[in-house]
């Protein structure tokens, strides 16, 4: 009787501090539900966007979720179901140590997910090349087709330290941290860097393009909705990258007509001078429109060539599959020289050390620079540029 006791008074103790577990849990539960409310205010635009590339992609991840959670919610289900079922206090249910093996069961384990990876591996190859951002367009959206003389809208994009600057060929205009197109008709992106690679990101338009400076890559898209939405740098490029963002505008023809309009009206000319000024590394830029740029000017970015003098890339594996320049290499050098203009300047990333920019680490002060001063340390390196 009294072992009994003790028994059932230890029982009633556990169950007790279960209790009380369960109900701290379920407070503290309650307590955290007032900070969902703090989520209702998110902008959920890759999943609501407004571009029918972007549209596409959305319907990839949903797709690629549902197929992965034919696998996933039965699994935590029958785990659930497990862990209930086969509890230690049931003792209804069947206990059987010797089963091992079951054919109907090892066919479902291994077969349904193998249908899972093929049906996935299908959508991936397809979507893949069907959502190549080299691929020019084939509709405006579902059940519209391209009219076989819609031309697209070309926008020549260069990813600057820490801002975006875009041409319009088309109109002979330029601008800086502000994009706009035309609602329902294509657009041809083409991109580059002027000093690290980037990446150039319209989350409601269509999935981030590299940008990198000596090349050009493409992206194809279209708004199909009028609105003012968000880009940003989604690559990291140093300590202003934060900050380098833009809007773009989707508008209808007469509103497009009206925004050149008025960049034509309100800018002034983009020389090959003022790019340079311009590449200089700056943040949180206002919006610079642009009434003319100079002739050629996005082929020179492309070719890092901008700087009157240097040669160009293309002239250089020009060069290269001649087999060299031979005589002329000593003509050639100061058109190839490193352009150097952001160090000498001053003007480089503040985060930049040695030896990109000739100078000590900024976590070595001046007294550590006396302290090493006699091994050598904390002193800037040496210039190893072809001076």
């Amino acid at each position: 009787m009294e072992r009994r006791f003790v028994a059932m008074t230890a029982d009633r103790s556990m169950r007790a501090r279960a209790g009380a577990g369960s109900a701290r849990r379920i407070l503290q539960g309650l307590v955290l539900l007032p900070l969902f409310s703090l989520l209702a205010g998110c902008n959920f635009v890759v999943m609501q966007p407004s571009g029918d590339i972007a549209v596409q992609q959305r319907n990839l991840i949903l797709a690629s979720t549902g197929l992965m959670l034919l696998i996933i919610v039965p699994v935590i289900a029958l785990t659930l179901l497990f862990a209930w079922r086969y509890r230690a206090s049931n003792t209804a249910a069947r206990h059987d140590p010797d089963w091992d093996h079951s054919t109907g069961l090892e066919v479902v384990i291994w077969t349904a997910p193998l249908l899972i990876i093929i049906a996935l591996g299908a959508l991936t190859w397809i979507s893949t090349h069907t959502l190549d951002p080299f691929r020019p367009l084939s509709r405006i959206e579902p059940g519209k087709p391209i009219a076989a003389d819609v031309k697209p809208l070309e926008v020549q994009v260069v990813a600057l330290d820490w801002k975006w600057l875009f041409f319009y060929p088309e109109y002979n205009v330029a601008t800086v941290n502000e994009l706009a197109a035309p609602v329902n008709r294509p657009i041809q992106f083409k991109l580059t860097a002027s000093s690290v690679m980037n990446a150039f990101y319209i989350p409601a338009l269509a999935g981030m393009i590299y940008a990198m400076p000596g090349m050009q890559t493409q992206l194809h898209a279209v708004i199909n909705k009028a609105g003012e939405y968000g880009g940003l740098a989604s690559q990291y490029s140093g300590s202003g990258f934060s900050r380098m963002t833009f809007k773009f505008h989707g508008l209808d023809r007469d509103g497009f007509d009206q925004w050149i309009a008025k960049v034509k009206q309100q800018g002034s000319e983009l020389s090959r001078d003022a790019y340079l000024e311009l590449e200089r590394p700056s943040e949180q830029v206002p919006v610079t429109y642009y009434s003319s740029f100079a002739d050629g000017l996005f082929g020179k970015i492309v070719g890092m060539c901008a700087v009157p003098g240097k040669m160009c890339m293309n002239e250089m594996m020009t060069i290269d599959a001649k087999g060299g320049a031979g005589k002329e290499s000593r003509e050639n050098a100061d058109r190839l020289q490193y352009d150097n203009r952001h160090t000498q300047r001053g003007d480089e990333a503040p985060g930049a050390t040695t030896p990109a920019s000739h100078r000590a680490p900024k976590s070595e002060s001046p007294d550590a620079d006396k302290t090493h001063e006699g091994s050598g340390q904390g002193k800037p390196a040496p210039d190893q540029t072809n001076n």
